[in-house]
């Protein structure tokens, strides 16, 4: 079972056309297998459009932000030393 901490909440998750909440996909994933469970964790990161248990998934997951060369910026971490 997926838990809140696995759905970042800048992810935007429709099932069968209709927006849902991180509450109704944790009482969804309650019956998926190990298997299912990976794949939704791997389109969770990746989005996309997929079928799941019958159910028609859209996940619209924010584009990484890039720089002036098209490189991926990474967020700057303070060197405590």
């Amino acid at each position: 079972m997926i838990n809140k901490q696995t759905i970042r909440g800048n992810i935007q998750i429709y099932v069968n056309g209709e927006p849902k909440t991180k509450d109704e996909l944790i009482t969804m994933s309650e019956g998926w297998s190990e298997t299912t469970e990976q794949f939704f964790r791997k389109m969770l990161r990746q989005g996309g459009d997929f079928t799941l248990k019958g159910s028609k998934f859209k996940i619209i997951a924010p584009e990484p932000t890039r720089d002036s060369k098209g490189d991926i910026s990474l967020p700057i971490k303070d060197n405590e030393e």
